[in-house]
């Protein structure tokens, strides 16, 4: 949401903000409701104005023994015509407040301008990619492992969902753990468990609803199941005010995410990169005005220094205008590359949302002994996405024969499995893939 005072002030900085979002002027539209909404708000104050005094009026008459029916007959009108002003302004209010929560956050001056990913400006590139002859792609690698069904899956389930088994189930969950145990005890993150059903206050705030509602999976409850953890995480700091001693907070979670994939028809239809349902560790900051910047950076280093674990090669870009998400003011994707693919595809992507989920959460922070309270500014980020991170490691770690070698930093998670080991080989008495 946004400062409607700044608006009336400067219109065409919100206007050049949404242009560069290839929208139209959206300013003309906020400030004439606007105004409407406070003409009526001023008119029916002046009114009760009118009314108290009036109302004094009866008092002085009645303590004299005059008649006062004719002042009392006006006090009646006025309270009529006050009630008809406050009904016409809260409409125009709840029509104003609709038309902003649609409006996307005003990029930084640092985000480049374009329309699309073909626009995104590459920032750096980390580590060689590993170029394999005849490279396999997960489905292959997988399905090869006896660890990846997808038919089953669609027997249960439908479309984009994923049965994991045996050593490759294993690998995900250690990726899992060993994202965590990086943040939380390499980079001061808090791990949390968190709802995965929220309410629809939960998803207004983080910017999910209601634009988005089709691109999400709501209960007969009347409760959404959340499109990643970033909801809980950040509603963590709803409806608050926030001691400054208390920033940067900074939590994670572990989390199955949950999304329709409304408007991928046809895109990624093959194995695990676009699901209905996955797992990532969320990253999320609250954070001071001024230190969201310095905030941002940090947290992509955070998620970049799990793939240099890993020792995979990936690409970090900062996204134009045209391909950012409706809540960022400026966002870093992280692209590991994957030798399936012989391409750079997204495994995180970090944001810097500034004041605009915490004005929609009313989420403040204030130094002690202050009366007056800011605006936090709150950032999120994939820390990373587990399911493509197990795509990565499949691909990036193949061998010719089928098998897929265990990174050095997963193996204290494994149990002992430094390998596993195709379904021909186990049967033949091999390394066993369980």
């Amino acid at each position: 949401m946004f400062d409607l005072k700044l608006i009336r002030e400067n219109p065409d900085y919100f206007d050049s903000g949404w242009k560069r979002r290839g929208m139209e002027p959206q300013t003309p539209k906020i400030i004439e409701l606007d105004e409407k909404r406070r003409a009526l708000m001023t008119e029916a104050q002046d009114l009760q104005s009118k009314r108290n005094e009036s109302s004094k009026q009866i008092g002085i008459l009645k303590s004299k023994g005059e008649d006062a029916s004719k002042i009392m007959a006006e006090v009646a009108g006025y309270k009529d015509r006050i009630a008809r002003l406050e009904e016409e302004e809260k409409k125009y209010g709840e029509e104003l407040n609709k038309f902003l929560a649609l409006l996307p956050n005003i990029p930084d001056k640092t985000v480049p301008d374009g329309k699309s990913s073909d626009d995104n400006v590459e920032v750096r590139r980390i580590g060689e990619p590993r170029r394999l002859n005849s490279a396999r792609d997960h489905v292959a690698i997988g399905e090869g492992l006896d660890g990846m069904d997808f038919e089953t899956a669609a027997k249960m389930s439908g479309t984009r969902f994923v049965l994991l088994k045996k050593g490759v189930a294993r690998l995900e969950r250690a990726l899992a753990q060993f994202m965590l145990d990086t943040h939380t005890q390499e980079h001061g993150y808090i791990e949390m468990g968190v709802p995965l059903l929220v309410k629809d206050e939960a998803l207004y705030g983080t910017g999910q609803l209601p634009k988005f509602s089709d691109d999400l999976f709501k209960t007969t409850a009347g409760l959404w199941m959340i499109p990643t953890s970033e909801v809980s995480l950040t509603n963590v700091v709803l409806n608050s005010i926030v001691n400054t001693d208390e920033l940067p907070l900074r939590l994670t979670a572990m989390t199955p995410c949950f999304r329709s994939e409304a408007g991928a028809a046809g895109k990624d239809t093959r194995g695990m990169i676009r699901q209905h349902q996955f797992y990532k560790v969320e990253l999320v900051s609250v954070t001071a005005e001024d230190k969201s910047m310095e905030e941002l950076e940090r947290m992509v280093g955070c998620a970049e220094t799990i793939l240099k674990k890993l020792d995979l090669a990936y690409r970090t870009v900062t996204l134009c205008t045209g391909d950012m998400g409706f809540s960022a003011r400026k966002t870093y994707d992280i692209e590991v590359f994957l030798p399936g693919q012989n391409a750079y595809r997204e495994i995180s992507s970090c944001s810097n949302c500034w004041d605009f989920q915490a004005r929609r959460m009313m989420a403040r922070y204030k130094k002690e002994g202050d009366k007056a309270t800011k605006y936090v500014h709150t950032l999120n980020g994939s820390g990373v996405a587990v399911g493509r991170c197990l795509i990565a490691v499949l691909e990036n770690y193949q061998q010719p024969d089928g098998s897929v070698v265990i990174p050095e930093a997963l193996k204290p998670y494994m149990g002992g499995i430094t390998k596993l080991e195709p379904v021909a080989q186990k049967k033949a008495g091999k390394v066993a893939n369980a």
